[in-house]
């Protein structure tokens, strides 16, 4: 059984910028208050079902994965992680840049990099070993319920590895926005989506900052227990 609280390591945006609060919006959850966010009325009225379609990520907030959820080790506490978390934060490194458009990818729609970015992987890749010393290990429920059957027998050693089978080649950088759709759903609520995030006019954006989100017990949401903006070279 999985051991409460999980952490998390994601790439959310700031609290105070347009991308944040369009996340917010259309997940009906802001992460760093804990607090239900009104989803604009025009999108229930293209699709009234919407609560249903944003149900799972909401669960997490508007974010991206770079280190996914676990459990702390028996000889591990929260304070240190924080502390691994802001000597991370403080060590300089490369700051991706993309360019983000929202695209539907396995099935969800999500702002996604236009392009693959080797520095963002590489940032990715820090986080997954960085913290790996605080992960317990996967419980066998938590590891069926990743369906290895279903996984290349490269993510299976990564899952087996670190506790989650999309990183070093498979890793995705995503910001989920819904749920996976029913194929006849998808262009609709795509183009909806790509309507909506058009007049952000966000052509590119640093991957500059991360955040440590912390979930209490199996049946609550993420929220951000700390965030931090990354040291540049």
């Amino acid at each position: 059984m999985t051991e409460f609280p999980r952490y998390a390591i994601y790439y959310v945006p700031d609290t105070d910028s347009a991308l944040s609060r369009f996340g917010a919006e259309i997940l009906g959850y802001d992460p760093f208050t804990g607090n239900d966010v009104l989803v604009p009325g025009d999108l229930i009225m293209h699709a009234p079902d919407w609560p249903a379609l944003i149900k799972d990520p909401c669960k997490y907030g508007f974010h991206a994965t770079l280190k996914a959820p676990f459990s702390l080790t028996p000889d591990t506490t929260e304070d240190d992680l924080i502390a691994a978390f802001d000597d991370f934060a403080r060590t300089p490194r490369a700051i991706p840049d993309i360019v983000p458009v929202v695209r539907v990818i396995s099935g969800f729609t999500a702002v996604v990099p236009d392009a693959p970015s080797a520095e963002l992987s590489a940032l990715a890749q820090a986080c997954v070993e960085g913290f790996e010393v605080f992960r317990a290990p996967m419980t066998p429920e938590d590891r069926a319920r990743r369906k290895p059957e279903n996984l290349t027998p490269r993510q299976v050693e990564q899952l087996d590895r670190f506790g989650y089978p999309y990183v070093r080649d498979d890793f995705r950088f995503h910001m989920t926005l819904t749920g996976r759709l029913p194929a006849e759903r998808r262009a609709s609520v795509l183009a909806m989506l790509q309507q909506r995030f058009a007049i952000l006019d966000l052509t590119a954006l640093q991957i500059d900052r991360i955040g440590l989100f912390r979930q209490t017990s199996a049946t609550s949401r993420f929220q951000v227990l700390r965030h931090a903006a990354l040291t540049a070279i």
